[in-house]
């Protein structure tokens, strides 16, 4: 017994150092995560600048306050499944034609009874439209547990590059953009909810981990404690 409880220490207080490294780790990524949100907040209140057609990385571009002029390509819009504050319903993604390019626009919320272009005719706005609103990140694949089904016309996540593809778009900026609350005629559709929130739950993980690390450190003095009196 004499001879192990030096080895049991030894471990303890590599596990003690292990528990203490792990919580300076979540403190760093609270560090990071309090940062981004910081970035991300002022590019929402920012004054909306061009579309960036080109260079910058696709982190520094999400959330980015953006403005863009074209024409709507109504006859290609797709329909994502969404479920929102208003309820159950649908994303409308819409190709805009711009003098530099196509951009995928998510126009907003439409409930089910309005999925029907021809229920919500008002808003299908013909001739040049101005948008503001955010980029947002090309969400590929599908959403949880359901993959996209583009030949069924079942979308459930906003897949740039399939809707490009299956809509015969072509060439698209690789993100979308979110258009902002400005109302469109007859209502429909609903734009501006946009849901920006960052999960930080850092400082509580960094405090379990120092917890662990003090149980640890007293479990390693009482084994050296007992190995002295032995």
């Amino acid at each position: 017994m004499t001879t192990r409880r030096p080895v049991l220490a030894l471990v303890a207080a590599l596990v003690t150092a292990g528990l203490i490294a792990l919580g300076v780790w979540q403190l760093e990524r609270r560090a990071w995560k309090l940062d981004l949100i910081a970035r991300v907040d002022a590019r929402i209140h920012a004054a909306s600048a061009a579309f960036p057609w080109s260079g910058g990385a696709p982190q520094d571009l999400e959330y980015r306050r953006v403005r863009v002029t074209g024409i709507f390509d109504h006859a290609r819009e797709t329909l994502v499944q969404a479920l929102t504050t208003r309820g159950a319903g649908f994303w409308v993604m819409t190709p805009l034609r711009t003098a530099d390019g196509t951009i995928l626009v998510n126009r907003g919320f439409v409930p089910e009874d309005r999925r029907d272009p021809a229920r919500r005719a008002a808003g299908q706005v013909a001739g040049a439209t101005g948008v503001i609103g955010l980029i947002r990140l090309s969400e590929p694949g599908g959403g949880f547990l359901r993959n996209n089904d583009p030949a069924a016309g079942r979308w459930y996540s906003r897949d740039v590059g399939a809707i490009a593809a299956t809509k015969g778009l072509g060439r698209v900026a690789p993100q979308f953009v979110d258009a902002d609350a400005t109302p469109n005629p007859g209502g429909y559709p609903i734009g501006g909810l946009t849901i920006v929130a960052f999960r930080n739950t850092h400082l509580v993980y960094a405090l379990t981990w120092f917890a662990l690390a003090a149980l640890a450190a007293f479990g390693t003095w009482l084994l050296w404690l007992g190995g002295r009196r032995a």
